[in-house]
């Protein structure tokens, strides 16, 4: 662990663009950004629905996986998949997301597809009946997106978040434990266990089968606007914000958490670097971390 494997979330390289906004298709290059990762230590990738299929629809899957290959990339993640446990036109909609994600899980290999709980309709505002989980409905839901999962060789990681009806380690361990299934667990961002309120010695009590994701960044102690606005535009670099992230990663490591490490970081400053510069910044102040 003294030399951990990290690896570039999606928007940590995908350069001038935010989760929900007008475009999620990085106007980098493939390629580009593969290489910039690797050059700058990452062993491990994430991508967006969106963008993975403009590259598809370009160079198709295999030559996108002879490319991670041969920049040793060797893991890659999926994001992001929500209203996987609801009915109706919003489902029908997610439905059409797991397919394409699915399907792209399987081309190339990826370790794992990040979901998300149930989010409101307005993020800012969610009523109390959004913020309110329905723990059995989830657990089955939870179960039969990750046996679809499994027959392409990926897991499924929940995403705990703070304008969510899973903020909690409790919480989200109810759903997973309950679905009970071996490719099914957590994705545990610090931005998102700091902002909804969880003590990082909670998270060392996780069982290591349920921990597949983990993120790394840093922020100001303070809310910066919204909560939305805090997560879409005012992240850290790690080790240049308030948080004690040796604390959250000694904590993590109690879970027995073997996989890569994410460095997400989601920034009006950060998004506007030239690419090498931010992967070079952005794995060099992650791996600081680690130092004993």
């Amino acid at each position: 662990m003294s030399n951990p494997e990290l690896l570039a979330a999606y928007f940590t390289l995908a350069g001038d663009i935010y989760p929900y906004g007008p475009e999620h298709v990085s106007p980098f290059g493939f390629k580009a950004r593969v290489e910039a990762a690797a050059k700058a230590g990452y062993k491990g990738l994430g991508f967006f629905t969106d963008d993975v299929y403009a590259i598809a629809d370009y160079i198709g899957f295999t030559e996108m996986k002879r490319i991670l290959d041969a920049n040793d990339i060797r893991h890659v993640e999926l994001e992001f998949l929500i209203d996987w446990f609801l009915d109706g036109e919003r489902r029908e909609m997610s439905d059409k997301v797991r397919r394409l994600m699915l399907d792209a899980a399987g081309a190339l290999g990826a370790r794992a597809i990040k979901i998300g709980p149930g989010v409101g309709a307005d993020i800012n505002n969610p009523t109390e009946a959004e913020l309110t989980p329905n723990i059995p409905l989830m657990q089955d839901a939870f179960g039969t997106l990750c046996r679809d999962a499994a027959a392409v060789d990926t897991s499924i990681a929940m995403e705990l978040m703070p304008f969510g009806n899973v903020r909690t380690v409790d919480v989200g361990l109810a759903i997973v434990e309950g679905a009970n299934q071996p490719n099914g667990g957590l994705d545990i961002d610090v931005w998102h266990v700091t902002r909804g309120g969880n003590d990082y010695a909670d998270l060392a009590r996780i069982p290591a089968r349920y921990m597949v994701c983990v993120e790394l960044n840093d922020a100001a102690a303070e809310v910066q606007g919204t909560l939305w606005e805090d997560t879409a535009h005012h992240r850290r670099l790690c080790g240049e914000g308030d948080w004690d992230l040796p604390g959250f990663i000694a904590n993590v490591k109690k879970t027995g958490f073997t996989g890569p490490w994410g460095v997400e970081i989601i920034s009006r400053v950060h998004r506007k670097l030239p690419l090498a510069e931010a992967a070079n910044r952005s794995f060099n102040t992650a791996f600081a971390q680690f130092a004993d």
